[in-house]
This record gives C-alpha cells, sequence and structure tokens, in this order.
C-alpha cells in the first residue's frame, strides 16, 4: 500500500484550504435555513431519539422524506470509513480479520443515518472483495461458479471466505433497509411533477428523460462550468421523442460506460481494478439519485456527485499517470495537470461567493437557467427577507409567467401583495392558486396528490379574509378544506383554533387544539395557545397547567411565562407569588426592554408589601416606556399609600400629561391637593375636569361637593374671625350648620357629617394662610 508523505498532505490542504477559505464569510443559505437553523432536532431539549426517527430536516421520516434528506459530505466521510476498514479484513494468511468487519458494518449503519446512499457502499465493498481482494475476473469467476454447479469441484477455500464475507455484508444490509423501511413505515416519498417533472410523466418519456440524465450529471463532472444551485422544475426539458438529438448523449454515454466496464472486468492487471473500483464509487453511490430504481425529489442534484467525483478524480488521476509515463509526455501532462487544477481552483473560489447570500445565491443560478420557476421564486424570497417587497413581487410575478400552473409562486404573489396592503390583488392571486388544486371529493385523502406546502393556500386566504368580521365563516369553511384534504394537517387546526377563539366558540377552539396535539404534543405553542383557551373558559386551573405543560418542553417560552406568571398573579393567592415572581424574572431577561415584565414585577411586590423592590420596578417600566398608564398611576398610589403623598404628585403630573383624561390619577391628584396640600382650589379643578367628562362620577360629585363646602366654610370663617377674632367654638358651630343644611338638601352626602373635624382643621389651615389676627 502506498504511503502518503507530509509533503502531500501538506499540498493537498494547502489546495483544499485556499479554495475554500473564502466560504467562511458566507451565510446559512438555502437548505441551511431549514437543516440548521428551523431545526428542531438541532435544540439541546431534543430528545436523543429523535434523531433516529427524523430525517436531516427534523421531519419525522414517517411524512412529506426524500432520499436526498441527509448530508452528502458526512455520508461520504463514513462511507469511505467503512471501505477503508473493510480492506484490513483480510489477513497476511490470507484469514478473515472480523474485526475490521464490525467495524464496516457499524460505519455502513453511520453513513446510512447520514444519508440513505451510504449504504451502497456494501456493494462496492463487494466489487473490492471479489475482483480485487480475490483477484477474479469476470471470466473467471464465470467458470468457477460453473465448475461448481457442474459439481466438478467443491468450494475453493478463497471462494468460501469470500462467501462467508459477502454474506456478512449482504445481512447487515438487509437489515439497515428493514430498519429504514420499517421507520418511513413502507412508504415511499412523495414528490410532485414540480420537483420532478419526468417522474409524472408517460412512457417512454419518463424512460428517456431518466436516462439521458446520466449523460448530463457526467458533463458536470467532467465539465463543471456551469452549475446551478436547483434543478428542478422546468431546469431540463423533457425527452419526449426518439428522435430527439439528445438521445444520442444518452447512447454515447452507455457507450463509454460500457467500455470502461469491460476493461475493468476482462482483465486482471492492476490498471483495471483500479478503473473497476472508479467505476464501482461512480455508478454505485450514484444509483439512489439516479431515478432509475424509483423517481427522487429533483432532476439533477449536484450535491449527489460528491462520492461519485471520487470516483472520476481517480479515473483522471489514473490517467495522468498512464500519460506520464510514456516517453516525451512527462512535462506535457504535469503541465496539463496544473492547468486543470488551477482552473477548477480558481472556478472553485469565484463561486464560493455566489453562496455569500441566499440573493447572490440563486441570481447566479439564474445566470444559468431561466426556465426555472422556483429559481425566480426564491430570488424573491430573499428580497422578501429583505423586506423589498416591490422588488420580490416581480420575480414572483415572473415565476407564475415561466410556470402559469406553479400553485405555490401564485401563494408568494398573494403574499406579498398582503405585505403592500394590498388586500384585494392578495385574494386574487390565493384564489388562483386555489382553483389549481385538485377538486375536493368527500372522503377522498389527498395526501398523496397534494403537497403540503401547496395546502397553505387555504391557509392564507383564509388567515387575509377572516381580517373582515363579516367573512369569519367563509374563513372557518377554509380551515376546513384544507383539513379534508390532509386530516394531520397541523397548521390548519391550529389556525382554525386561533378562528373559533375570535367567533367566540371557546369549546370548538379547544377541540382543534386537542386534535393538533394529538399531531405534535410536543409543541410548546399548542399547549400555550389551548391555555388561552382555558383562560376564555373561566378554567384558570386548567389554563395553568397547560401553561406548565408548554414550559416543560421550553422552559424559556417567553409567552407561557409571561402569562402563567400573570395568572398566578391575578389569583391573589400568596403560595403563587414566588414562583411567580421567578418566572416574570425569567421573561425579563430573555425580553429585558419589555416594560410589562417589570411592570407586574413591581405589582407583585405591592402585593407582598415590599415598597422599595415595587418602587424599584415601576421605575424601570416607566424608563424603558415613558407615559406607561398603569406603571405611573400604580406607582403614584404606592406613594400615597406609604405616606409618601407629596411624591406622588410629580408622578401624577407625569401621567397626566400623558393621559390627560385618566380619572383616577385626577380622583388621586385632587384627594392629595385637598387632604395634604390644603390646596382647595387646585383639588377643585381636578374634579371639575372629571365632571366635564362624566358628569355623572359619583365619586367625582362627592369629592366636588365637599370642596364647594370647605370653600363655603372658609369664607364664613374668614370673614366671622376677621370681625370678632379667633373663636374656636362659634367656627364650629357655624361650620356643622352650614354641613347640617347641606345634608338635609342632599340625603347622599349625609357621610359630610363624620367628616366636621376635617373639615375644621382644612378651614383653619386656609384662615391661617389668608388672615393673622392682631
Amino acid at each position: 500500500m502506498a504511503v502518503v508523505s507530509w509533503k502531500e498532505i501538506c499540498l493537498l490542504t494547502g489546495l483544499v484550504v485556499g479554495c475554500y477559505w473564502n466560504s467562511l464569510f458566507c451565510g446559512f443559505v438555502f437548505d441551511d435555513v431549514s437543516a440548521i437553523l428551523d431545526n428542531k432536532d438541532l435544540r439541546p431539549t431534543t430528545p436523543l431519539k429523535n434523531l433516529f426517527l427524523n430525517d436531516f430536516w427534523g421531519t419525522p421520516m414517517s411524512e412529506v422524506t426524500g432520499v436526498v434528506g441527509r448530508a452528502e459530505l458526512l455520508s461520504s466521510i463514513f462511507l469511505l470509513a467503512a471501505f477503508l476498514a473493510y480492506t484490513k479484513s483480510k489477513g497476511a494468511d490470507h484469514s478473515i480479520v472480523w474485526t475490521p468487519i464490525i467495524s464496516t458494518v457499524f460505519l455502513v449503519a453511520v453513513a446510512t443515518l447520514c444519508k440513505e446512499q451510504g449504504i451502497t457502499v456494501i456493494g462496492i465493498c463487494c466489487i473490492y472483495e471479489v475482483f480485487v481482494a480475490q483477484g477474479f475476473t469476470l471470466p473467471m469467476l464465470i467458470d468457477t461458479l460453473l465448475q461448481v454447479l457442474r459439481g466438478k469441484d467443491g468450494f475453493p477455500y478463497a471462494v468460501l471466505q469470500t462467501l462467508l464475507k459477502l454474506i456478512v455484508l449482504i445481512i447487515s444490509t438487509l437489515l439497515l433497509v428493514i430498519v429504514r423501511v420499517q421507520v418511513i413505515q413502507s412508504q415511499l416519498p412523495v414528490f410532485t411533477r414540480f420537483d420532478n417533472p419526468a417522474a409524472v410523466s408517460s412512457t417512454p418519456t419518463r424512460q428517456l428523460t431518466f436516462n439521458y440524465l446520466l449523460p448530463v450529471n457526467a458533463w458536470l463532472l467532467l465539465n463543471p462550468s456551469e452549475l446551478c444551485c436547483d434543478w428542478t422544475m422546468g431546469t431540463i426539458p423533457l425527452v419526449e421523442s426518439l428522435l430527439d438529438p439528445r438521445n444520442l448523449a444518452t447512447v454515447v454515454f452507455y457507450a463509454m460506460l460500457s467500455l470502461l466496464a469491460y476493461h475493468s472486468l476482462w482483465y486482471g492487471h492492476s490498471s483495471s481494478k483500479i478503473v473497476m473500483m472508479a467505476l464501482s464509487l461512480i455508478v454505485l453511490p450514484f444509483i439512489p439519485a439516479s431515478n432509475l430504481l424509483f423517481p427522487v425529489g429533483f432532476v439533477v442534484a449536484e450535491r449527489v456527485l460528491y462520492v461519485p467525483s471520487m470516483g472520476f478524480c481517480v479515473l483522471v488521476a489514473h490517467g495522468f499517470k498512464l500519460l506520464s509515463q510514456r516517453g516525451g509526455l512527462k512535462k506535457t501532462s504535469w503541465l496539463l495537470m496544473g492547468v486543470l487544477l488551477t482552473t477548477h481552483a480558481v472556478k472553485t473560489f469565484n463561486r464560493n461567493w455566489d453562496w455569500e447570500s441566499e440573493y447572490m445565491l440563486f441570481t447566479s443560478a439564474l445566470k444559468v437557467n431561466r426556465n426555472n420557476a422556483k429559481l425566480w421564486n426564491n430570488v424573491g424570497h430573499a428580497l422578501e427577507n429583505q423586506n423589498s417587497y416591490e422588488r420580490a413581487l416581480r420575480y414572483f410575478l415572473q415565476a407564475t409567467r415561466v410556470q402559469p400552473d406553479d400553485i405555490g409562486a401564485h401563494m408568494n404573489v398573494g403574499r406579498t401583495y398582503k405585505n403592500l396592503n394590498k388586500s384585494r390583488e392578495a385574494e386574487d392571486a390565493y384564489l388562483i392558486a386555489k382553483s389549481l388544486m385538485p377538486q375536493i371529493i368527500p372522503g377522498k385523502k389527498y395526501a398523496t396528490r397534494v403537497a403540503p406546502n401547496h395546502l397553505n393556500v387555504y391557509i392564507n386566504l383564509a388567515n387575509l379574509i377572516r381580517a373582515n368580521d363579516s367573512r369569519l365563516e367563509e374563513a372557518d369553511q377554509l380551515y376546513r378544506q384544507a383539513i379534508s384534504m390532509r386530516p394531520d394537517f397541523k397548521q390548519a387546526y391550529i389556525s382554525r383554533g386561533e378562528l373559533l377563539l375570535k367567533m367566540n366558540k371557546p369549546s370548538e377552539a379547544k377541540d382543534a387544539y386537542l386534535r393538533a396535539l394529538e399531531l405534535d404534543h410536543t409543541n410548546a405553542d399548542l399547549w400555550y395557545n389551548l391555555a388561552i383557551v382555558n383562560i376564555e373558559m373561566k378554567d384558570p386551573s386548567e389554563a395553568l397547567r397547560n401553561f406548565n405543560r408548554a414550559l416543560d418542553l421550553n422552559p424559556r417560552h417567553k409567552l407561557a411565562l409571561f402569562n402563567s406568571a400573570l395568572l398566578m398573579q391575578e389569583s391573589g393567592e400568596a403560595k403563587f407569588r414566588p414562583e411567580a415572581n421567578r418566572r416574570f424574572l425569567t421573561y425579563v431577561k430573555e425580553e429585558p426592554d419589555d416594560a410589562n415584565g417589570y411592570f407586574n414585577l413591581g405589582m407583585l411586590a405591592m402585593d407582598a408589601n415590599k415598597n422599595e423592590e415595587a418602587e424599584r420596578w415601576m421605575r424601570e417600566a416607566i424608563r424603558l416606556q415613558p407615559g406607561f398608564r398603569s406603571a405611573l398611576f400604580n406607582l403614584a398610589l404606592l406613594y400615597s399609600q406609604s405616606q409618601r403623598e407629596l411624591d406622588a404628585l410629580p408622578v401624577l403630573e407625569e401621567l397626566l400629561r400623558y393621559h390627560p383624561e385618566h380619572v383616577k390619577g385626577l380622583i388621586l391628584k385632587g384627594d392629595i391637593l385637598m387632604n395634604h396640600r390644603k390646596d382647595t382650589r387646585g383639588a377643585k379643578a381636578c374634579f371639575e375636569r372629571i365632571l366635564n367628562m362624566d358628569p355623572s362620577n359619583v365619586q367625582a360629585l362627592d369629592y366636588a361637593c365637599f370642596v364647594e363646602l370647605l370653600f363655603d366654610c372658609f369664607v364664613i370663617t374668614l370673614i366671622f374671625c376677621s370681625s370678632k377674632g379667633f373663636l374656636y367654638n362659634e367656627t364650629i358651630f357655624f361650620i356643622s350648620s352650614i354641613v347640617c343644611e347641606n345634608t338635609k338638601k342632599r340625603p347622599e352626602l349625609k357621610w359630610l357629617k363624620k367628616e366636621i373635624p376635617h373639615v375644621v382643621s382644612i378651614t383653619f389651615t386656609q384662615c391661617l394662610q389668608n388672615f393673622r389676627p392682631s
């Protein structure tokens, strides 16, 4: 076995780093968003078992899953590791070494978990065992088998060894296939004609197109000059006739492949073995994605050429070696290799910049292919994410022109019109998308005919029209249509539950959320929504239990934290205060700029008579949200209840500056002015302002009468005292007379009799400020 020197390792590493270092500056684009950023399986709270039940995107493999659901690069690493392990399964004495075989089986399983095509390394190992390790050629293998079948000879020892190893590999492969089939519940993935138009075409179009795709992929390996991130939809026109000139490329491809296969299988020298292993790396890993055995969710996908490109590179390197060994061609071959490496390195480096952002990626793809509506849609999505809705709309509209029956494109148009506040145009676009959907037949299940994302047209249209209260029933009908087409459509139940709450049908809303929870009981948002329904149904204890379930699934669920703490606080039970306080504190850590969290912490502190803490939280809420109505009033109330009435006045002034019609604030201010500042005029102005807004306000009327009484008492007392000096008993007599006269006229003011000492105190205070006896 050839030993790789450190110089070669450093040279290869430097070449790879030089080609790809600029990719470090690129963001998450295209499938990265779904596979990484939005993938629930990558969150620390997700159970480890989900990694074996869900695909690369975090979606259960029993659902919308394709054969391209795993990471090609990761799968390739384990595929190569499995193959290298297997090459060590033959001992120096030609005996079987079982440890590498066991390692191979384990690595094959890991490669398959990464991506389904990883299982094809079993076939590569089989070819290696028969034609390389045991040294058979195809004629030798056929001859040996014929001799055994004729009974001329028993099984040679080498053949028995080979059979034993192959049986172990084949059994392990079958077990992996059985597990895979069990996980997807024996269902093949469902794709639409938008993903792979040839898959739903008739004979011979389907066969001609799928076979033509083989030379297309081969050309991408040979000349990767026009690369495209998405080859679905109308990227490659269908081959509909035997007279189509593209069939010539198919014939040439099969001819070249046959020649290489013949060369590698019929001759036993080292060159043929290298070609054979190169072909096995090219062909076998590509078969699952070739559309030849079963349809896949794309027309062409460059990513599935990762492992085949290894075999292709082996062929190129082998050809270079043969060329350089010929006399006089060594320098020429090195020159050609240098040019090849340089041009491809520059091409790779420049291609990396296309992956800097989604906008650059999809616009670069449009330079290669303008007949793919998905690319126009994706550029529109990139612009939509930048809130550039007018520009996005132009691309979405172009997608509808390229593919008029693309439901998703019309949905994108509708959504963009909605973002532009053009509801009429949005509804028209959604109605076009809806008209392209299959007609509903009662009792018919459409899961195999309708792409789940297309069902969102019913959701989007219903969400649009339910803004009009007169069309709520129409919106509900759309949700029910979506459910009838796919009974496991979770989002339809969620949206319908929200609508039913708006329609004041909490019992039906509860049923909708419970059905959604049957489909996804680990969804914290659903438990939260169910808790909101419980609140509407006046069932706070059940609401709190469901809030807690949401928090068990997601301890940082902000809405569940806030509303559950608020529910505890509003219960008035002291036993809930510590937990409510903890949840509000967690909430403000998650949302440090939300004044509501600090305000409710302040209210909890007020309930617990922790005045200093309450003041601190209220001040923070007001700092974050100047003019915060409830925080300002409750801070003033806190000061008033803490015998700090004069500190409350500036807070009330600020409250009334932002909210001049705040009745409770005016009453509290008037009370403080009257009872603590002895400012009857200021108090009277507060109460009169309330009566101007609401003449029937009883509390303001009582206070206004009290102020008028004080004013009458003050005038009479002032006159009496100025003429006769301060005679306390006479003053009390006159004030008592005034109070009695007022209560006779207005019986509802009987409470004033109890206030005579208070009236006397205020009256004398006012007199002392205006009169000094000689």
